[in-house]
């Protein structure tokens, strides 16, 4: 092994650092964990959309109401909440329901604001929106439920990394193409 082959893998390699540190040092979302449970998305989406999270765009008129499931709805609003404290460390944890990603999770028409300013800058105070409750769950009510404000339980936020690594991993596959030798 020699040459061209390792050449490649360590420009491959270089270029792997330097898209990982540009992802975790660029914009973050905040998004549902999918091992989250029905109730406590359910307690947490509540809970910011009444404390001052943007839900008009995942009401049914809105356009990020579709896809209608309780993790999307509850993922948008959870960034919303998030991007008006200004991605602050615990502002993105909803009791253990969210996670904070370097994946821009925003789709079609739907776009997850990334930083305060898209995001309509600052909550106030007084809650900006009323409550909604997400799709219809069999045997989920509303309510807050003893969930705790964001940022009282945890300093540093979780990143999320799961869908963060396609190009990496794509990357990783190209160069070892490369290294195998022809049939």
């Amino acid at each position: 092994m020699g040459g061209p082959a390792v050449e490649i893998l360590v420009v491959v390699g270089l270029v792997m650092v330097l898209v990982g540190r540009r992802a975790v040092e660029g914009a973050t979302w905040c998004i549902a964990r999918s091992a989250a449970s029905a109730t406590a998305l359910q307690a947490a989406l509540d809970f910011a959309c009444g404390a001052g999270a943007d839900c008009l765009p995942i009401q049914a008129s809105g356009l990020c109401y579709l896809p209608n499931t309780l993790p999307a709805h509850a993922s948008y609003a959870f960034n919303s909440y998030y991007q008006r404290h200004n991605a602050a460390p615990g502002s993105c944890d909803f009791a253990g329901t969210a996670a904070v990603s370097v994946t821009d999770p925003s789709y079609g028409s739907c776009t997850y604001p990334s930083s305060q300013s898209t995001a309509g800058g600052s909550i106030s105070n007084t809650p900006t929106n009323t409550p909604i409750n997400a799709p219809p769950t069999p045997g989920i009510g509303g309510g807050i439920g003893g969930l705790s404000p964001p940022g009282f339980g945890t300093a540093v936020p979780n990143y999320d990394t799961s869908h963060a690594s396609r190009l990496l991993s794509l990357l990783l596959l190209t160069c070892i193409g490369f290294l195998l030798p022809p049939p």
